[in-house]
């Protein structure tokens, strides 16, 4: 990385000491140069003097050279040098960016004290300062350099602390910057912005209480300020009120009805809130006052989607397909849409269609999974092989991509042995641990099953899929149902209303004979989710409570949508077959 100028750090230097320098002959090609007085013209600082020390001149160009060479250290000490020798603030300003690219905070620290020696009121020298001093953990200087700053330039305060907030951020000591922000407004009360920024950093403190408090303060002195109004809202959407976000944004959107940041963000809140008919309505607003608004335009059509109204959001995607920036986003939208019209070719055309944008690894992925689920096994495992080389960061999900196209081609020996060699490299990943628990019990490799599922939950103890998964495996592989009914107990405190933990409960309880208890449960679960084996488990709990005929219907839907699934023709083996 160039950080050096030679040109624009110099010249007026070296055109100024050209006085002292020997003529060249009339009849060399001397480099035509601009005029002295033009120079001055275009340059910041006032020039102390016109004659440089020639000693001067050759360490100017001494760092020079050496910073074009990444020689950064000798770089600096040049200018560091020449700052001290001349008064010319140029010097002490460049010795000061080079020390921070360096990270050296004592020669930051030095040059930086020259160069407000030289020009007190440069701003930028100031902000250098203040973040030198924030990053040696100075309170008082960082107090002292922002209450400097602050009245200097009041109106560019607000920009001036976002600006070092933001860097400062990145080094992570955020209580600090808080306090040093706490000190500063016992000087500067009145300020809103030092509050505002305080509730950001105690956001990001997960401290909501102070992050509601602060925010507070900010609105009390700038009641009208829509920043601060909109991270109100955030808070409460951090702390879980919804109800309260959108009261707040909705009031915020009546003071300010041309602030489409207020309208988004209030939409954004009803979405997550499930009220998609409301937020449809807000992104209908936007779209109205401003029909270029694409990004609305998108919103819009995905809500229109997750009300199910398929034909309204393929209107508005296709519309998106004439935008540049939306294209590929609609195109892999409108693949979506025909997948789950069962459209499969139509569907593959669109997502070939995104070759470029955030989706075209979500879109490659989707068809992957169209072709493995229509069985055109080669073809998605073809894909899946450009998908490797394409997209590397992606490894592991590939991997399990793999290992589920394998899964489905019950090839689960081979499955097992690739996940077995992706634990070589990656031995304590989770979702690859789970996956070959569920191979290994496949291969009927039980032990290995419970030794992975228990590494997951060594580490992630509230795990509720492995824990369901080895409650399930012990209730139906052994007759451990004690360690059965605990994992599963656990899963069920931490997701009440899933379908397959339900599911396994229920079938637990028809293990021990609980049968009335096991039928609530499975009700619950199919209610939830008609998954084939969760019908398969209802079927035979009714059968055993002599309700054959309820049975039978259950099991008729059922197989007439999955005629190949493997739980519902075991239960047609065991059962019905053995009763005719």
């Amino acid at each position: 990385m160039l950080i050096f100028r030679l040109f624009s750090v110099i010249t007026v230097v070296l055109l100024n000491g050209c006085a002292n320098l020997p003529e060249k002959p009339s009849g060399s090609k001397a480099a035509i140069v601009p005029e002295i007085s033009d120079i001055k013209d275009k340059t910041k600082y006032k020039e102390a003097k016109t004659d440089i020390d020639p000693d001067v001149l050759f360490m100017l160009l001494t760092a020079e050279l050496a910073g074009q060479r990444g020689q950064y250290d000798i770089a600096l000490e040049g200018y560091m040098e020449a700052a001290k020798r001349v008064n010319d603030p140029r010097f002490a300003e460049r010795a000061a960016m080079i020390a921070m690219y360096m990270k050296d905070s004592n020669k930051t620290n030095e040059a930086v004290s020259v160069w407000l020696r030289q020009d007190p009121k440069n701003l930028a020298a100031r902000k250098i300062a203040a973040l030198a001093a924030f990053r040696a953990g100075d309170k008082q200087k960082a107090v002292e350099h922002l209450d400097v700053l602050l009245k200097a330039d009041p109106a560019g305060f607000e920009k001036s602390l976002f600006e070092l907030s933001s860097a400062l951020q990145k080094d992570g000591n955020v209580t600090f910057i808080y306090d040093v922000l706490e000190a500063l407004s016992l000087k500067h009360p009145n300020q809103a912005v030092i509050y505002f920024i305080q509730s950001l950093l105690a956001t990001e403190m997960k401290n909501k209480e102070l992050a509601e408090i602060k925010v507070q303060q900010a609105l009390v002195i700038q009641p009208n300020w829509d920043k601060a109004l909109i991270l109100q809202a955030q808070i409460a959407v951090f702390s879980g009120d919804l109800d309260k976000a959108k009261k707040l944004l909705k009031d915020a959107s009546l003071k300010y009805p041309e602030n489409d940041k207020i309208k988004k963000l209030l939409a954004q809140v009803l979405i997550k809130a499930g009220e998609y008919e409301e937020a449809g309505e807000v992104y209908k607003g936007i779209i109205s006052a401003n029909p270029k608004d694409m990004e609305s335009q998108f919103a819009l059509g995905l809500v229109h989607l997750q009300l199910d109204r398929d034909g309204k959001a393929e209107e508005v995607f296709k519309k998106l397909l004439d935008q540049p920036d939306w294209q590929y986003q609609a195109s892999f939208y409108l693949g979506k849409i025909e997948e789950k019209r069962g459209n499969t070719q139509n569907a593959l055309v669109w997502f070939d269609k995104v070759t470029d944008g955030p989706f075209v690894f979500e879109a490659s992925i989707s068809a992957v999974s169209l072709l493995a689920k229509n069985k055109q096994f080669d073809e998605a495992n073809s894909r899946l092989s450009l998908l490797q080389n394409q997209f590397p960061k992606q490894k592991l999900r590939i991997i399990l991509i793999r290992a589920e196209l394998l899964s489905q081609q019950k090839q689960y020996e081979q499955a097992f042995n690739l996940l077995t060699t992706a634990l070589t490299e990656l031995p304590d990943q989770k979702e690859l641990l789970y996956t070959r628990a569920l191979m290994a019990e496949r291969i009927g490799k039980l032990d290995i099953l419970e030794t992975d599922l228990k590494k997951i939950l060594a580490k992630y103890p509230d795990n509720a899929e492995a824990l369901n998964a080895l409650g399930y495996t012990l209730l139906d592989k052994t007759d451990r149902y004690a360690e059965a009914e605990k994992y599963l107990q656990h899963a069920l405190r931490l997701q009440p209303d899933e379908a397959v933990i339900l599911d396994s409960f229920g079938w637990l309880q028809f293990k021990l004979g609980n049968t009335e208890k096991a039928l609530e449960y499975l009700q619950q679960a199919y209610a939830k989710q008609q998954e084939n084996e969760i019908a398969a488990h209802l079927a035979e709990v009714l059968w055993a409570l002599g309700k054959k005929a309820e049975a039978r219907k259950l099991f008729a839907k059922a197989i007439k949508n999955a005629p190949e699934d493997e739980y519902l023709l075991d239960f047609q083996q065991r059962i019905l077959n053995s009763t005719e």
